[in-house]
């Protein structure tokens, strides 16, 4: 009985150090995760999209990754023109507490660097003639 709970404890440690060194939690853990914001671009406007992502919201994504707001950012485009959504951004937080200051995060390094509130009032409204906001979601990251 005692090697048999030894070998299970001994199972059970190295499968936790695996868990440990793949870099992610395991089921059930308090680990990363992820905000994802869905967009859909609206119809000829995709190149003036992407370009207003460029200059406009990676460089806000810039600043507040700077101050801790989030680990990484990846924005995908589908070319599938009945997809429900053109652009998904992924914005993957190490916890849920980092998760929950994310958007305050975001809001701040918007105006740090555009002060001028009649400025980034135009701002939002240009990009509401470039897309439309499909939707959002979280999701845990298992690894």
């Amino acid at each position: 009985m005692k090697k048999t709970a030894a070998v299970f404890v001994l199972l059970a440690g190295i499968g936790l150090a695996c868990a440990a060194l793949a870099g992610g939690p395991a089921l059930g853990d308090e680990g990363r995760v992820a905000q994802i914001y869905y967009i859909k671009v609206k119809p000829g406007k995709l190149d003036e999209y992407n370009k207003y992502i460029r200059e406009y919201a990676v460089p806000i994504d810039a600043e507040a990754q700077k101050s801790g707001a989030f680990v990484s950012l990846a924005t995908y485009l589908s070319r599938n023109p009945d997809s429900s959504w053109s652009h998904m951004r992924i914005f993957v937080c190490k916890n849920r507490g980092q998760l929950e200051q994310l958007s305050a995060a975001l809001d701040a390094a918007k105006l740090k660097l555009h002060p001028d509130e009649a400025k980034r009032k135009s701002d939002a409204d240009y990009a509401a003639t470039l897309r439309d906001f499909v939707g959002s979601e979280v999701v845990d990251i298992l690894r």
